[in-house]
């Protein structure tokens, strides 16, 4: 059963097999999107007009502490990887065994940090009245979740590492129907607001995790977990650290600059909005697209997942020509899944904004300006949306290549950096939606070319050194020859 489920990455054609692997990932990372998606459309059903503004305006916070700890689940992913990639069961065991303990650890730490800080951080952000105490209900409650949510991403980090996506499919699927019902009877039979969604997500979030644990420790594959072999091992946690670590932080430090951008919309709304409207409209517009717009990325996400995969073990094994070949096949394939996307969001887009409850309205009104907000954030970033989805891959390959921090560090300067720099120069003299949403394809450009850049010459510099190493070995065994 588990030799169905593994993907050969080492060998063979690679077109074919990174599409096996990212399409079950893909509908995987969707259902997990629907988790967040569920609990905006079914709270928009409860009558409270800031409900979906408040889930919207938490998600920044939210990622800002999950992140950094979650981060780490990509280090877990490349080590496992890699020691498959090398046929060492005892290296991959290690590594099983060290990710499981550590996300239980850096879970239950990121939620109490996430709680100790939310009334600051979420004040911080300009929230106030209604929208932050429903904010600051929703958080408190999703961050007694994280243990659970950062053991599901762990595990399927795992499972992902060696080739099998369709597990976390079948699971995710499951529970993320148990979500939505969960969200129904919370909101629409209890009467419940934010406090009824963040209790279901936090619900089924454990049903993941326990499920998932439990196919694990009935695998019978190399990524095995036993409760008795539970431990830490010293190696796979510094390899594990020093590949995820930069990827925690620069989940986190997105995180941060997406906070600035959030009370930068405030800020917007609160000059555009007319006295007398009860809710913050440009709030619940941009909260609503970025909800939709999450499903897009999930989608070329699951491309990125499979560069640092396939790279990894390809790395591995030392083949390092086939990093070009992954390179080449996960960017024309997430160019694809990007530009459909995209495309279908921006054709459906009313329909598609009416679940969330932005919809047209007279000229003036609350309706009027989340929609207008919607459609100006849809209009400038969607058609060059593969922009994001070549930044993804780039940065998956250089993980995959052992260059986690160089990965985090062109990021950060191409990203985060620009972007806060946009806001407190460009913005400030031109305080518009537009202004704000030009500079996300401007960052993603400029730092996806970077990426490219630099995952070449590191792949070019490997196989330099493998050549190298050959030439060596073939000189010293003809020399053994002759005498």
């Amino acid at each position: 059963m588990n030799k169905i489920k593994e993907i050969n990455m080492t060998e063979g054609p690679l077109f074919g097999k990174i599409l096996r692997f990212v399409m079950p990932l893909m509908l995987t990372n969707i259902l997990q999107v629907l988790y967040n998606a569920a609990d905006m459309i079914i709270v928009s059903l409860s009558g409270e007009p800031d409900a979906v503004g408040a889930i919207g305006t938490s998600a920044p916070m939210i990622n800002l502490f999950v992140n950094i700890f979650i981060g780490f689940s990509v280090g877990a992913n490349v080590v496992a990887a890699r020691n498959i990639g090398a046929q060492n069961p005892d290296g991959v065991s290690g590594a099983v065994h060290t990710a499981i303990l550590v996300s239980i650890i850096f879970g239950i730490a990121g939620g109490a940090v996430g709680i100790a800080c939310k009334n600051a951080v979420m004040s911080a952000m300009g929230n106030s009245g209604r929208l932050l105490e429903l904010s600051l209900t929703y958080v408190t409650i999703y961050f007694l979740g994280t243990p659970f949510l950062s053991l599901t991403n762990y595990i399927v980090a795992i499972l992902r590492a060696e080739g099998n996506t369709k597990t976390p499919l079948f699971v995710m699927s499951g529970t993320g129907l148990l979500n939505v019902m969960l969200n129904l009877f919370f909101v629409l039979v209890c009467g419940m607001s934010v406090d009824g969604v963040a209790i279901a997500t936090a619900v089924s979030n454990a049903a993941s995790a326990v499920i998932l644990l439990i196919y694990l420790s009935r695998n019978r594959g190399v990524c095995r977990f036993s409760f008795k072999k539970l431990k830490i091992d010293k190696d796979a946690l510094k390899n594990i650290i020093y590949i995820g670590l930069p990827a925690g932080i620069q989940g986190a430090l997105f995180s941060l600059s997406n906070m600035i951008i959030q009370s930068s919309i405030i800020k917007v709304n609160n000059m555009i909005t007319p006295a007398g409207i009860g809710y913050q409209p440009v709030v619940k517009g941009n909260a609503a697209v970025a909800n939709i717009e999450s499903f897009a990325y999930t989608a070329t996400n699951s491309v990125h997942q499979a560069s640092v995969t396939f790279t990894g073990q390809n790395v591995g094994a030392e083949k390092y020509k086939r990093v070009g070949a992954v390179m080449r096949n996960c960017y024309i394939i997430t160019f694809c899944i990007a530009e459909i996307a995209a495309g279908l969001i921006l054709l459906f887009r009313r329909p598609l904004l009416s679940l969330y409850g932005v919809v047209p309205g007279a000229a003036g009104t609350g309706e009027a300006i989340a929609f207008n907000t919607a459609c100006t954030r849809m209009l400038y970033m969607y058609p060059m949306y593969f922009l994001l989805a070549f930044m993804e891959v780039g940065s998956g390959v250089l993980r995959g290549l052992g260059k986690s921090l160089t990965s985090t560090t062109v990021s950060l300067i191409g990203s985060c950096l620009l972007r806060i720099v946009w806001i407190f120069t460009v913005f400030a003299a031109h305080p518009t939606l537009e202004v704000i949403y030009i500079s996300y394809p401007i960052s993603w450009g400029l730092t996806a070319l970077i990426h490219f850049i630099c995952s070449l010459a590191v792949k070019r510099k490997l196989q330099k050194h493998q050549s190298e190493k050959s030439n060596c070995e073939n000189i010293n065994s003809f020399k053994n020859c002759l005498t």
